[in-house]
């Protein structure tokens, strides 16, 4: 790679370190480096209308390939734009490398300069200012090994006119990977796993929660087996949700989007055993989920404090796999296995207890939300890519069940709605499969509504959903609570029919649920994108929101 400008030299060191999908918005900062990587073998370029997006997209790629998510912007603006999306990626521990440009370093005066690296670390993203010709190999390592090892978003500053100097440092590059430490699966300490086996053979009413941890380290089958031993109900965070569907004492997904059956079953517990999940205030409900529970975490980084809160009483270090498989050696060494809080009586409540049974007047015209992803449910084949969108009706989509937690995508940590459609987009990059469904908000969706030209340009196809209440729904239903006006949160319903044949995809305006199976069918017919526009009503509000208006407080 000797004597080439130096943003060539860039574009194949990224190509070493195994990148090959870039998400782009290009500007002068970036059109040289960005250029030179279209023209690498393999790569894949996928432009952009908003530097967020771009990123978002990145961050889908991750989620649906494990690999490490690579974006860019030009510099200034283009670095202000991603603020939102770099904290999504830091609160979610997303890998993602952007390459952004940076104002010339020998301009007396440009009119984007601005100081990048305070923005993007106040984020919790970290930033590396590649202002060093001959160590640009190294600039672009540390990006590369911050982002896998540490889990954390990171952007690449490199001037504008830096990059077109020719490249003065080695001519072979290194990858990040020679760095990264691989010490295998940690064990877990051996009086650690006394003492929780103790918990676990006098516990009576045991759960197990099993998060993102346990998915990657392939400890389902592990955990079942524990929990069969220890006599624990079985439950997910979020980002699991769906790894026990196919078991008759899984209560499905825990915290704020816990179901009210599942409510009742954890208000009754005596031990939570949280394996490979970080315990997060989503994931205990504020700490109202299980009150009467002394909790256990296994995890390979326990927290002690998280989210202002005491997170376990007991932690165990160690791999989620390696550990689950060692505590039920443990109990069954010392025959301690007992049915503990299984029995046919729980099964049955858990199988006939509804998510929510409570009743709402439905105005002609709209849907019941719940009905609308009941239908769903029963359409999309159960091994497509779902995205999770953001806002009020995410909680109904989140019981759709037998559904693998590998293919269900949710990034929203920061709590912004308007990432999904970008998040989606990757997804079906990474895919490209065309098996691939966003279920989101109107209000969300509409905020990057430029996207479909995305889709389009590129010849992406994914399904749209959209649950149209024509509001922002969970500020409708706070201000109503508290007896305010709520027309600011009103917009009206978007024709997203029209919406989606003006930038040349595929639309539909849904009048009867009964239509989903012939949608469905003449989706699978055809190449394009689309998008199903299906009017919710807007006085169905979810148990979580019920429970937030009790609580007396606005926290989601």
């Amino acid at each position: 790679m000797s004597n080439l400008p130096i943003y060539e030299m860039l574009a194949q060191a990224f190509a070493s370190e195994g990148v090959d999908s870039l998400f782009n918005l290009m500007g002068d900062g970036n059109m040289h480096w960005a250029t030179a990587m279209s023209k690498i073998d393999g790569m894949r370029v996928y432009h952009a209308r908003h530097e967020h997006c771009a990123c978002g997209m990145a961050m889908g790629y991750y989620s649906a390939t494990g690999k490490t998510g690579v974006a860019s912007v030009t510099c200034g603006p283009g670095v202000t734009q991603i603020t939102t999306a770099l904290s999504t990626a830091a609160r979610a521990r997303v890998p993602l490398v952007v390459f952004a440009g940076e104002s010339p370093i020998d301009a007396k005066w440009y009119n984007q300069q601005i100081e990048q690296a305070p923005i993007v670390t106040a984020t919790g993203a970290h930033y590396v200012r590649a202002h060093s010709a001959k160590l640009m190999h190294d600039h672009v390592r540390e990006s590369f090994y911050v982002a896998r090892h540490e889990r954390r978003p990171v952007v690449l500053g490199v001037p504008y006119d830096l990059q077109k100097q020719p490249h003065v440092g080695p001519a072979e590059y290194k990858s990040s990977e020679a760095y990264i430490p691989k010490p295998g699966r940690t064990p877990p300490n051996p009086d650690d796993i006394a003492a929780l086996v103790e918990k676990l053979a006098a516990a009576q009413r045991p759960i197990i929660i099993a998060g993102r941890g346990a998915v990657y380290a392939g400890a389902q089958a592990a955990i079942e087996e524990l929990a069969e031993a220890s006599g624990a109900l079985l439950a997910t965070t979020l980002p699991g949700r769906g790894m026990f569907d196919h078991n008759p004492f899984s209560v499905g997904v825990s915290g704020g989007f816990a179901s009210q059956g599942a409510r009742d079953l954890f208000a009754d517990a005596d031990l939570v055993v949280a394996i490979g999940a970080s315990l997060t205030y989503y994931t205990v409900d504020g700490g109202h989920l299980f009150p009467k529970a002394f909790v256990a975490q296994i995890d390979e980084r326990p927290l002690g404090l998280r989210d202002g809160m005491l997170a376990a009483n007991l932690f165990v270090k160690g791999d989620a796999k390696s550990s689950a498989e060692a505590v039920t050696q443990a109990l069954r060494a010392r025959g301690a296995t007992k049915s503990g809080y299984r029995s046919p009586k729980i099964a049955k409540q858990i199988a006939e207890t509804p998510i929510d049974s409570a009743e709402f007047s439905i105005a002609p015209g709209t849907f019941d939300p719940r009905d609308v992803i009941a239908a769903l449910d029963r359409v999309i084949p159960k091994d497509w890519d779902m995205v999770s969108g953001s806002g009020h009706h995410t909680y109904f989509q989140t019981h759709m069940r037998g559904r693998k937690p590998e293919n269900f995508h949710v990034l929203r940590e920061f709590g912004a709605i308007g990432n999904s459609i970008s998040i989606a987009i990757g997804v079906a990059a990474a895919k490209n499969h065309g098996k691939v469904v966003l279920i989101e908000g109107d209000g969300s969706l509409i905020m990057h509504i430029q996207e479909l030209e995305t889709i389009k340009r590129h010849g992406l196809r994914l399904l749209i959903c959209v649950l149209n209440d024509g509001a922002y729904g969970a500020e409708i239903h706070k201000l109503r609570h508290d007896g305010l006006d709520d027309s600011g949160a009103i917009f009206g319903r978007p024709d997203y029919e029209s919406i989606a044949k003006g930038f040349g995809l595929r639309g539909k305006n849904v009048t009867d649920l009964g239509q989903f199976a012939s949608l469905m069918k003449a989706y699978d017919a055809q190449g394009t994108a689309e998008i199903w526009n299906i009017p919710i009503s807007d006085q169905v509000t979810s148990p979580r929101m019920r429970r937030v208006k009790v609580r007396g407080h606005g926290v989601m």
